[in-house]
């Protein structure tokens, strides 16, 4: 396998930014030569250690001038700007990486007279930014159209200008940004039954009310969901611990939970209210939503996530914070050694799963390229770890299950049964942090 180092990732980056931002203003992002540079001084700072402490940071490539004044976190940008600007070194980076908070704040760099890459201060950004990926629901403060770049680890480098996620260095390998699994027809199509049965719950809500609320986009109850998973995952990738969950179809609960020859549950749960929690919050959301919206929806337009994520209510934030407890219980259990088990109603099943080793071995995967999965590169199995081949016998044997193995290093594989063998898609690409 070739390796890809700064110079080429950087020539990488220069040719995703004339496809995927063209019409980006020059002063927010380097010409190529600059940004070479500014990604090898990066990646020699992610390889060192301040004081035994992992070097980790955020740098944004944009004029001090060019930020508003008189803003604050959570709603806005708040620079701070240095005496005299310092020259842009791995070793300056490495000294300012503790006291700059890869969470709350940006390392602020641009060009000096010289044309040479300097340190101008400090971006103080808060924390909302980071709701996105952990499928949170707070309006985010908007991040300039600039080049940002997040260092999270030895060797492991992300771009993004503004909010669009360009592409990361991940183990010497270039990953693409743009592989959205959350997107794929493909893992839509495993909750569409349920989906609509969370419509067809609300629609009977509505007409129960009395009231006119205002429509639901269809697409966000979707979003809701996407985002209980999202949490789950990244809560887990943030304990370092590795776990595998595991979503099978609702109608195999009972099988499932029964003696099987796929897997052995060590601790299953009762079926009574408490296992089916999550389901029915998600579609109180939905009519908490369309009620608090009715107060002032004027229009008759469907309510899409953006004015879910505008709408200033506290019973919406209470029920958010409840969800959001629910992710974390979920998540928790994964740290007992074993798989959590769901169905696609969200509904825990328990957890400590083990997937029986009699199940026919799986020598060979599909590795999608993309996240449909038109485009698969054969690959064999031998130097995965036994959490990944479990999985990968699991979804051969059981075609309608869907697995998603988190490691230790954070790496979130999907696995499932796709066009005739096991495939598996490298959702850590979505992410710019690794927890």
């Amino acid at each position: 396998m070739s390796h890809w180092y700064p110079r080429e990732f950087a020539a990488h980056i220069c040719r995703q930014l004339k496809t995927e931002v063209p019409e980006r203003p020059r002063e927010d992002c380097p010409g190529c030569s600059i940004l070479s540079v500014l990604i090898s001084t990066c990646y020699q700072a992610s390889l060192m250690r301040e004081e035994e402490r992992q070097v980790r940071f955020r740098l944004i490539f944009r004029e001090p001038e060019r930020f508003p004044a008189g803003q604050d976190p959570p709603d806005g940008l708040h620079r701070m700007v240095f005496l005299e600007p310092r020259p842009c070194t791995e070793d300056e980076l490495r000294r300012l990486s503790p006291a700059i908070s890869f969470d709350r704040a940006m390392i602020g760099v641009n060009l000096n007279t010289d044309g040479k890459l300097q340190i101008w201060g400090v971006v103080h950004s808060g924390t909302r930014w980071m709701q996105a990926i952990h499928g949170g629901t707070q309006l985010i403060n908007p991040v300039p159209d600039s080049l940002i770049v997040f260092v999270t680890g030895p060797g492991r480098i992300s771009v993004s200008v503004g909010s669009t996620m360009i592409a990361g260095l991940r183990g010497g390998r270039v990953v693409s940004m743009a592989r959205e699994v959350f997107a794929a027809s493909w893992l839509r199509e495993i909750f569409a039954t349920h989906r609509d049965e969370l419509w067809d719950l609300h629609q009977d809500a509505r007409q129960k009310s009395g009231d006119i609320w205002p429509p639901i986009d269809p697409e966000f109850p979707v979003i809701l969901g996407q985002n209980l998973l999202r949490r789950v995952i990244s809560l887990m990738r943030s304990y370092r611990h590795g776990g595998t969950l595991l979503i099978i179809p609702s109608e195999r609960t009972d099988e499932l939970k029964q003696a099987n020859p796929y897997l052995n549950i060590k601790y299953p749960f009762l079926t009574d209210i408490g296992r089916r929690r999550i389901f029915p919050h998600i579609v109180g959301i939905m009519n908490e939503f369309a009620r608090v919206a009715s107060r002032s929806q004027r229009e008759c337009r469907p309510l899409g996530w953006d004015e879910y994520l505008a709408l200033s209510d506290p019973v919406l934030t209470r029920m958010d914070e409840a969800l959001f407890e629910l992710a974390h219980f979920v998540a928790d259990l994964s740290l007992v050694d074993g798989a959590v088990v769901l169905n696609r109603r969200f509904e825990v099943l328990g957890f400590g799963a083990e997937i029986s080793g009699g199940l026919e071995n799986v020598t060979r995967l599909q590795v999608a390229l993309d996240i449909e999965g038109e485009t698969r590169q054969p690959e064999a199995v031998k130097g995965r770890g036994t959490r990944h081949r479990s999985a990968y016998r699991l979804c051969n044997a059981l075609h309608d299950a869907l697995a998603i193995v988190i490691s230790q290093d954070g790496q979130v594989l999907f696995v499932h049964w796709h066009d005739g063998a096991v495939t598996c898609w490298d959702q850590v690409a979505t992410s710019l942090l690794d927890f």
